[in-house]
């Protein structure tokens, strides 16, 4: 398998990239925030690649960073997800954001990916809760993003938080997100006001 390449960038569109290495030119597939993090063509870069090989093609994906070349082979190994839609939801979410998600069973959050229907959607949070409950998913740490949604959710009073943000229109994650950097020991309806202030802050 090539783990990654290191050369200097041919060509580059929003969907892939080409690039020389010893005289040989790579093309890889990658995600649309792959295409906007990679330096302009000539100059060199580093990209961390899946290959996937089947009976009638060879192909190279290629990633930004180890947590995200981690997320696409996890997120490849649910049924029904293929490298195409493996890059599609990476095109929309980063790494920690899909674990957000699935820690807090936000499958809503996928179909902001082309090809994720609401079933797909399930299917990837039911098969990889248990992944992610665990804290750590093939190099992709959860400490600040699942683990502090655990913490929180441990906190009756940022549960409360929490589901008063759903009901406002916020998705599970997004105030899951935003709870858990606000302290639990604060009243509920300090953190609901800290908590709105930081999410108007982002939009």
């Amino acid at each position: 398998m090539i783990y990654c390449l290191t050369g200097k960038i041919v060509k580059k569109s929003m969907s892939a990239v080409v690039l020389s290495c010893g005289g040989v030119g790579y093309y890889a597939q990658c995600p649309a925030s792959v295409a906007g993090a990679l330096p302009g063509v000539g100059k060199e870069a580093t990209i961390y690649t899946v290959m996937s090989v089947t009976e009638n093609d060879v192909s190279l994906y290629g990633f930004a960073t180890e947590q995200q070349q981690a997320c696409f082979e996890m997120l490849t190994a649910v049924s029904g997800v293929g490298p195409k839609v493996g890059l599609a939801i990476l095109s929309v979410m980063e790494p920690d954001r899909v674990a957000l998600a699935i820690s807090a069973g936000d499958h809503k959050a996928f179909k902001a990916a082309s090809g994720v229907g609401p079933k797909l959607a399930q299917r990837i949070v039911l098969e990889l809760k248990d992944k992610v409950a665990k804290g750590f998913v093939d190099g992709i740490s959860l400490e600040d993003v699942a683990g502090a949604f655990a913490d929180t959710q441990a906190s009756q009073g940022s549960s409360q938080a929490i589901a008063a943000l759903v009901s406002l229109g916020y998705s599970q994650s997004e105030a899951a997100l935003a709870v858990s950097k606000i302290d639990a020991a604060l009243p509920v309806e300090e953190i609901i006001k800290l908590a709105l202030r930081s999410m108007a802050g982002r939009r």
